[in-house]
This record gives C-alpha cells, sequence and structure tokens, in this order.
C-alpha cells in the first residue's frame, strides 16, 4: 500500500522530559460506527501505543456506551468524552493523562442533514503540575456550505477552551487547499505539512488515494511527526474501518 511514504524513522515514544516537557502521541481515526472487524481495529489502535485517541463515527445508537467502552479495553484505554453525546466524535485516553474537565457540543442542525457535534477535553500530562492539553475531535459536514461554517464553530471552540495548547483531530471531508481546510490552518498548524512522516493519503483504507483526515495544533506545539503509521498491519487496516489513521507524536513546552 503506497500512500506516499515520507520517512521510515521510528516516531517518538510518550515520556516527560526533565525540563518539564510532555511528548504525547496523538491518534485521530474515522472507525465507522465500529460496524467493522472490531478485533482488527483494537490491534490497530492498540499498535499506535497513543496518549490519546481522537474518534470520529463512534457508535451512537442501541447500547453505543457498552461498544465504545469494549473497544477502549481492547486498546488499553478508557473513554474520555463523546460518542452519541457528541453526534459522532469520541475521545478515549490512555491512564497518562490527567483529566481537568469534559464537554460535548452539538452543532447547529441543517434540516435533512446529519447533526454534527464536537467532543473536547481538557487534561494533563506529568502530574498535578503537568502540560496543559485541549483536545476536540470532530467530523465536519459533506456539505460546503455547512462545513465552512462548522470550521468558525470549531475555532471558537478550540479559543474558548482557555488553554495555551490545543490538538484537533478529525475527518474533515475535505482535502488540503479546500476552502475549510484552508480557514482551519489560517490559524491551527496542519500537522502532517509541519512534519510529514509514514503516509499522506487516509481515505479510503482499501485505496488510499486523499488525505481528508487531520492532526491540527495550536502555535507552540512542536509536531515531531505526523502521518499514517507505516508498520500497521495493511490486512488489519483494510478490516478495521474505511478510512486509515493518522498518529502524530507532539512536544507540548513546560508550563
Amino acid at each position: 500500500m503506497d500512500t506516499g511514504s515520507h520517512s521510515d524513522s521510528q516516531l517518538p515514544e510518550s515520556r516527560t522530559e526533565s525540563d518539564g516537557s510532555a511528548v504525547v502521541r496523538v491518534l485521530s481515526y474515522n472507525i465507522r460506527s465500529m460496524r467493522d472487524d472490531t478485533a482488527a481495529l483494537a490491534r490497530v489502535i492498540r499498535a499506535c501505543d497513543p496518549d490519546l485517541v481522537l474518534v470520529q463515527e463512534a457508535p451512537r445508537f442501541f447500547r453505543w456506551r457498552k461498544k465504545l467502552a469494549r473497544l477502549a479495553r481492547a486498546a488499553d484505554l478508557v473513554i474520555l468524552s463523546g460518542g452519541a453525546t457528541a453526534a459522532g466524535p469520541a475521545l478515549l485516553c490512555s491512564l497518562r493523562a490527567t483529566v481537568e474537565r469534559t464537554e460535548d457540543v452539538l452543532l447547529p442542525l441543517t434540516p435533512g442533514l446529519h447533526r454534527r457535534g464536537l467532543a473536547c477535553a481538557v487534561v494533563r500530562f506529568g502530574g498535578a503540575h503537568g502540560v496543559r492539553l485541549g483536545v476536540v475531535s470532530c467530523h465536519l459536514s459533506l456539505r460546503e456550505d455547512e462545513r465552512y461554517a462548522q470550521a468558525g464553530m470549531l475555532l471558537d471552540r478550540v479559543e474558548a477552551l482557555g488553554v495555551e495548547h490545543a490538538v484537533v483531530g478529525g475527518d474533515l471531508n475535505e482535502r488540503p487547499g479546500g476552502r475549510t481546510f484552508r480557514r482551519l490552518t489560517g490559524t491551527l498548524d496542519d500537522a502532517w505539512a509541519v512534519r510529514p512522516w509514514g503516509g499522506e493519503f487516509t481515505s479510503t483504507a482499501a485505496d488510499p488515494h486523499q488525505r481528508i483526515d487531520a492532526i491540527l495544533t495550536t502555535k507552540g506545539v512542536e509536531v515531531l511527526g505526523c502521518g499514517v503509521p507505516g508498520f500497521l498491519d495493511a490486512g488489519d487496516l483494510k478490516a478495521a474501518t474505511d478510512h486509515l489513521p493518522v498518529l502524530a507524536a507532539l512536544r507540548l513546552p513546560a508550563s
């Protein structure tokens, strides 16, 4: 599977540095409501060894909490927020993250279109006086005008978190260069563009030909690498869901 690999170097592991800064691994992944091979999905997530997983299309209907909890447990993670209460986006985290607060946000509903929302949290790495990080998972509209408006609401929500550093992950339903993508990267850094690592294209899992999923960061977050991991099992990737995961290693400056 050729997804435009830029580097085969190893992505840095999670750690807290002696100066108080923290290296954090963040995964963004559209899991298609867990309608595919959930064992393969859990293996993919676990192999990425993330501190945070920014999920899109988490289960939203019958027993959705149990399904999401089962995935978290299989991937050695816990549920942070989201799911049906955010209309699909969700956040999972490792026990390394200390949770300060969470919030699920529903965006305005356009009649005839899917409800969209944001799963938001503020977490800390490195103990009580560690580095604070705002986290938002999003899945933007298929319709261009609604998607553009949602990008503005997303930027407002990032600012409202009230933290110096934040990361956004999501299925943007738009390629780089599109109007919505440009609106977001006018304020946030596109982690792939800053430090490409692994593969670029995220859709589809069976035929990767476009990048519509991204991890974005506020200024001051150092991107150590971002892209589709090349070390994952190709069979698991195709069986798990219809998107490929985006993994980033970020260095958060000491408070």
